[in-house]
């Protein structure tokens, strides 16, 4: 483009590809080929009036940052146009507005549309300079929970409506694709309606096939999916995803989670197998010792900097019901977990006190023994009132552990699948032998998704504590205290001075 030709011109005789090519020379920086792969597909469907697109690719490919181009080009080729972005959260809606914002306001070709007023732009909307007056912005941001009647828009983007939050339960699917047929009653005759996201469920809403021989949600939309390895293994971003990164995250994640998330290909839950022989067996106790004026707690020579512990209550009677089953698990420096402990907990029906001060009792003397700092306890149904007694217990013993709370809201499959499948596949999950010579090992072997009969209690509780947050111990002072990570501590000691 010449000095001093107008962009409004000059906006006509560019597509797309080569706005976006001009951005990233701007900012002296290359345009992958999956973005111009990504921008050729978005300009060819455009030129073709195509209005109902489906793009999907691998977790971190930047596809909103090109598709926040694209709106920018929209509305550098049209000023009339009003966009609407939809998210599962106004706030990832909102980032894609503020993108597209910045990008009128620094790209050459955009002159033309920027605001003469500032009081035209915020934070979840803008307008841009554009012939005569009009009751909507140039663009908006909304969250899928929103209430969006009333708005009228000629492109809708629904970027990242399905995430974790939005589609981890059967319920929130189907509250998900009620709200998202608000879209219809938004968008105007013609209209584009523009699906970008990442498969987060086998019954997702960009699959190709429906269940149970349904058509899928989005059936007729025209379709581009990008994974991150064609059917030659070849990378799609080889700059950032090297073979060496992409080994590294298939470890690290696990195959069932880089399938769905980097390939494109959800995993139904029934298929995952849980294998005990990826648990790495270990045979050192815990032994608290003095070092750089503080306590350290070691397995063997392996110093540890944080403990989790999680009990899933059950009040059934001994070997019938579901299990009441506590588990600890620690982890190093190196980011490896050590599963200590999974304790079956029962009570005596004729033991004289009631079931819950049985338990809550067991478990304070288990917290004791594993120097434990904390112990969170899932509050759904009979767990309601434990935390409670379980405090009380601690404080009757003198030991020093924090009791915390817990809701689960998603299926307990999930959660085993979320917490287990990731360490097994990297070889973090190291299990002390008497974890590997109980039930637990069985249970793991025995387990299926969905499979009511099959025991998953201590499953359940190993996976609380892999995905809360493990705590480390602050300095503490008092009798009982365990400051195994840094600090001293007190002793009563029995000598008079």
């Amino acid at each position: 483009m010449t000095t001093g030709s107008d962009p409004a011109d000059a906006i006509e005789r560019t597509p797309f590809p080569h706005f976006l090519w001009i951005w990233n020379r701007l900012h002296g920086q290359g345009t992958p080929a999956h973005h111009r792969r990504i921008a050729r597909w978005l300009a060819a469907r455009r030129e073709a009036g195509d209005t109902r697109l489906l793009l999907t690719c691998f977790r971190g490919a930047g596809k909103s940052t090109v598709v926040g181009l694209y709106c920018a080009w929209l509305l550098a080729s049209d000023p009339t146009l009003r966009l609407l972005v939809l998210s599962a959260e106004t706030m990832l809606a909102a980032k894609m507005v503020r993108s597209v914002r910045q990008i009128i306001r620094r790209h050459p070709l955009c002159r033309h549309i920027r605001p003469r007023e500032p009081t035209e732009w915020a934070a979840d909307r803008f307008t841009v300079q554009r012939p005569g007056a009009g009751r909507d912005p140039s663009m908006l941001a909304r969250g899928i929970g929103a209430n969006i009647t009333g708005s009228r828009a000629d492109v809708v983007i629904a970027d990242d409506v399905e995430v974790p939050n939005t589609a981890d339960t059967a319920a929130k699917r189907q509250e998900l694709r009620e709200r998202l047929a608000e879209i219809e009653f938004v968008l105007v005759p013609g209209g584009t309606t523009l699906f970008i996201g990442t498969p987060h469920t086998e019954d997702s809403l960009y699959a190709d096939r429906g269940r149970d021989g349904a058509p899928p949600y989005l059936a007729g939309f025209h379709r581009l999916r990008i994974p991150l390895l064609d059917e030659n293994g070849a990378s799609a971003w080889p700059e950032r995803f090297t073979p060496e990164r992409i080994a590294e995250m298939r470890r690290r994640v696990g195959p069932r989670a880089f399938a769905a998330q980097m390939q494109l290909e959800p995993q139904p839950p029934e298929e995952a197998r849980l294998d005990p022989a990826q648990l790495v067996r270990y045979d050192a106790e815990l032994t608290l010792t003095m070092g750089n004026g503080g306590m350290l707690l070691r397995l063997g020579e392996t110093r540890l900097v944080s403990a989790s512990s999680f009990w899933d209550p059950a009040f059934g009677a001994p070997e019938r019901g579901d299990h009441s089953v506590l588990a600890a698990v620690f982890t190093d420096a190196d980011g490896n977990h050590y599963l200590h402990r999974v304790a079956y907990l029962t009570h005596d029906p004729k033991g004289g006190e009631d079931a819950a001060t049985q338990l809550c009792r067991q478990v304070a003397m288990i917290a004791r023994e594993l120097h434990l700092p904390s112990v969170t306890v899932e509050n759904n149904g009979i767990g309601r009132f434990l935390p409670g007694l379980l405090r009380a217990e601690m404080a009757r013993a003198r030991v020093a552990c924090a009791v915390s709370e817990r809701t689960s809201t998603r299926s307990k499959a999930e959660r085993i699948l979320a917490a287990l499948e990731p360490v097994l596949a990297a070889r973090r999950l190291w299990a002390h032998r008497s974890v590997l010579e109980g039930r637990f090992a069985a249970e793991m072997r025995e387990w299926r998704p969905g499979d009511r009969g099959a025991r998953d209690d201590a499953l359940d509780a190993v996976a609380g504590c892999l995905l809360a947050e493990p705590v480390r111990l602050p300095r503490a002072i008092g009798v009982g205290r365990q400051a195994w990570r840094s600090g001293g501590f007190d002793a009563e000691t029995g000598f008079k001075p």
